[in-house]
């Protein structure tokens, strides 16, 4: 039943009110319980079902979760450089490292779908596609850019550290090691105590992680399940 607004004046609402009831009753039949019983089943069944009520699908994973690599190692030669090139993941982080025995880089950043794009914690960068057992790209330090392409690795081959302090200053080492197509192996690295470049020892071939002697030190390299997770 409609209301009419305070406005009116109370004599001309009753009158008003009186008129609108008795038209109501002529206007409208009574309604059929069973009827409306009915009409209200009808209506609940169907229903539309709302954004709410709807079951949802789960997401699917992207292309970049279903091919995100666990683990994976290359190493490579630089073309027109001389130097060896490394890279390697773990759960779709990865690390790089540049050396020709003078000059050397480190890398860092992450793998997504078929690619990885690793920065330099200094300068420089590294673009590489992932795929036919290699890595292939391009390694840019210094304003200048070369080409590589980095084959799997397994070990001994691939990338090793190793950190000490050796009378009171720094000392940090990396290698790269790739096997050699007639056999044994190619070993390039580089060393700095306190950030100046000092002789690098030469790892253990039988056994790289095997623990080195530096001015009185012991020195322990290791391959890269020990430190990645720190240079990220």
């Amino acid at each position: 039943m409609s209301r009419l607004g305070p406005v009116i004046t109370l004599a001309a609402g009753a009158v008003l009110a009186a008129g609108l009831g008795v038209a109501s009753i002529i206007a409208t039949p009574a309604a059929d319980p069973t009827t409306a019983a009915a009409d209200n089943g009808n209506d609940a069944a169907e229903a539309p079902a709302t954004e709410e009520n709807s079951a949802q699908p789960s997401p699917s994973p992207t292309k970049s979760e279903e091919r995100r690599i666990e683990k994976a190692d290359y190493a490579g030669r630089v073309k027109g450089n001389g130097a060896l090139i490394a890279v390697s993941i773990r759960d779709g982080k990865a690390i790089g490292y540049f050396c020709d025995g003078r000059t050397e880089a480190w890398f860092k950043g992450s793998q997504s779908a078929d690619q990885v794009n690793l920065k330099g914690l200094a300068a420089g960068t590294i673009t590489a596609r992932l795929g036919d057992g290699q890595a292939k790209g391009s390694v840019s330090l210094g304003g200048k850019k070369w080409s590589f392409v980095a084959p799997t690795v397994v070990k001994p081959s691939g990338l090793y550290r190793a950190t000490a302090i050796v009378r009171g200053a720094t000392y940090k080492a990396g290698w790269i090691r790739v096997k050699n197509p007639n056999g044994g192996y190619t070993t390039v690295g580089a060393a700095t105590q306190n950030g100046t470049q000092v002789p690098v020892p030469e790892l253990n071939d039988a056994q790289p992680t095997a623990p080195l002697t530096v001015d009185g030190t012991t020195l322990q390299p290791e391959d890269v399940d020990g430190f990645i997770e720190e240079m990220q």
